[in-house]
């Protein structure tokens, strides 16, 4: 019997589908460079908040994600909609981000610090519920909508142009709106463009797109709550959330500490260094994609990290040649222009990987929760990006950073300037180390798949034949369980089966 879809009824895999599929990571790729590069500096240098307690303020809200992220993916299982579970959230998602993200960026001033801490995480965690509503969904939409291996890597490849668009949109505009970095006003005034911008680009997505209508998970919230940690059960899964962790962290701190390594390294924050920098590490993203794309679909999902990831590092090293005042901004644009063609390998890969982690998921517990895979998925990087921001303020409390002279327009100490530099390049050079080790042993590519798939179609009772010696040892391979073990609802702690 042939699918039931909701959505859009021209189900075509044509660019214009993948387009539209695609729009709503505009929002994904740009909201958080905005904040990963202007958030900490609003909270610091328009306000004076100091550096510790404005790095805490993302780590709270991510946190917050903890509760949020998985319970989204357990709501999106259990619900039925003539829209689509997943779409119909992706619909209520577009008007939560363009509110929620304008709220973080409200001028809010208090004689404690404490109190401005108190009000930002407060609007931090209202943002990443907005983001919840809007991301768990979508980031388990393509497996209900494209069954095929290469399919959904070109589905993802245009998804990851978008992202890639919404960096260089996110990157570069709010460089010139925001040409003074202490004036709150211009903060608030970027904020409300691209509130609205990030809600458009969610609802062509709604509008765009269709998906496989499944029966609601049944079990109770609570039992279904206790399940879904066991998404980690999967072998491939845990290596996609250190490909997908430490491939994103990585630019999390490129972007986070580029304002820092601009201003107070280079000294050019006023020659438009930020600038340029910015615009060279999207556009060399955006390039890249359009490199990583085909190398993909001919290759495999994970050989174009394991290329990618070395020139990031090596990209990345150099930079140490020239981080000081005084250097040229030439070398400093070119070895960027090769982090951000290195990074599009990453980013062409990863959500192709993530389309497929339900599918493992499945075999391994016979349940099909993409929901659940998803907010555990979409969980795990919100909690890194709060690190992320965390440790970058930390870091920066560490090596002396002074908000009271940054506050002033004062350069910092030497040794604050060494420390600034040094954080810049080793933590992302040591992430996209561990990146290249789990793209490395992570043991999914095409042929592992259709055995998946073979064997999920088997499962379910079709007509097919035996599974072979080798298709059982891949299935042990890619989910790091024994063959026998497979296809178990206990697998997933759960005592009642949910059919598709």
């Amino acid at each position: 019997m042939s699918a039931e879809y909701a959505g859009r009824r021209n189900h075509s895999h044509s660019l214009g589908s993948r387009l539209m599929y695609g729009c709503a990571e505009f929002y994904n790729g740009g909201a958080f460079v905005i904040i990963n590069s202007f958030f900490t500096v609003f909270l610091v240098k328009a306000l004076g908040m100091p550096t510790a307690l404005a790095g805490i303020v993302p780590l709270i809200g991510n946190v917050w994600d903890a509760i949020t992220d998985p319970l989204m993916g357990i709501i999106t299982d259990r619900t039925a909609s003539r829209f689509g579970a997943k779409r119909f959230y992706i619909l209520i998602g577009a008007f939560a981000t363009g509110v929620s993200f304008t709220l973080i960026w409200v001028p809010f001033h208090a004689t404690s610090p404490a109190s401005m801490l108190l009000f930002y995480a407060l609007m931090y965690c209202l943002f990443s519920t907005g983001s919840t509503i809007l991301m768990v969904p979508y980031n388990g939409l393509l497996p209900d909508m494209v069954d095929d291996y290469n399919t959904r890597a070109k589905f993802s490849n245009i998804r990851m142009i978008w992202s890639t668009l919404g960096s260089m949109v996110c990157g570069l505009v709010p460089t010139f709106i925001i040409s003074d970095p202490v004036s709150e006003e211009l903060y608030f005034k970027c904020a409300l463009l691209f509130g609205l911008l990030f809600m458009c680009c969610a609802l062509i997505t709604f509008a765009g797109t269709w998906e496989k209508k499944h029966t609601p998970v049944k079990t109770s919230v609570r039992g279904t709550l206790a399940s879904t940690p066991t998404v980690f059960r999967s072998k491939s899964f845990r290596l996609f959330i250190g490909i997908y962790l430490f491939g994103q962290c990585g630019m999390d701190f490129v972007s986070g500490m580029a304002v820092y390594f601009v201003d107070d390294v280079l000294n050019g924050y006023r020659n438009h260094y930020l600038t340029y920098l910015m615009a060279v590490i999207v556009i060399s993203q955006l390039l890249g994609m359009l490199v990583w794309g085909p190398v993909m679909v001919r290759t495999s999902k994970k050989t174009t990290i394991l290329i990618g990831a070395p020139i990031r590092i090596l990209s990345t090293l150099c930079l140490l040649g020239f981080a000081h005042e005084g250097a040229s901004i030439i070398p400093v644009l070119a070895l960027t222009a090769g982090i951000g063609f290195g990074n599009a390998a990453t980013l062409t890969s990863i959500f192709a990987i993530m389309a497929d982690m339900p599918d493992v998921d499945e075999l391994i517990t016979s349940i099909h929760r993409p929901g659940a895979v998803s907010g555990m998925a979409t969980f795990a990087r919100k909690i890194s990006s709060g690190l992320s921001a965390a440790i970058i303020g930390f870091m920066l409390s560490a090596v002396g950073y002074d908000e009271k002279l940054a506050g002033a327009g004062a350069r910092q100490s030497l040794a604050t300037q060494r420390g600034i530099a040094l954080t810049y390049v080793f933590l992302p050079v040591i992430l996209s180390a561990l990146l290249f080790l789990c793209a490395w042993y992570f043991p999914m590519k095409a042929k592992e798949f259709d055995v998946v798939k073979k064997e999920i179609s088997r499962r379910r009772g079709e007509d097919l034949p035996e599974t072979t010696d080798e298709e059982k040892q891949i299935c042990e391979r890619v989910t790091g369980l024994p063959y026998e073990a497979l296809w178990n609802p206990a697998n997933a702690a759960l005592s009642v089966r949910a059919k598709d």
